[in-house]
């Protein structure tokens, strides 16, 4: 029962991942933000067997990493 949880899981975090990468208005800062904050809480909640908390956590700390991410200089 919890592996189907942590699927779900997994699998909602990821599909609420592409749809926010897929706008087209997005700046790429937002983008890598939106990206970021998937990636995060994934791995959030793979590192923590699955909680909520560290998806969350993971969400919080990979959407400011995303955030930060500049394009490398010419």
């Amino acid at each position: 029962m919890k592996n189907v949880k942590q699927l779900a899981a997994t699998a909602a975090v990821l599909a609420a991942t592409l749809g926010l990468s897929a706008c087209a208005n997005m700046s790429p800062q937002d983008r890598n933000t939106a990206v970021g904050a998937g990636v995060g809480a994934v791995a959030g909640s793979v590192l923590t067997g699955g909680s909520a908390v560290g998806a969350v956590g993971g969400a919080a700390v990979g959407g400011v990493i995303g955030n930060q991410v500049q394009k490398p200089p010419r």
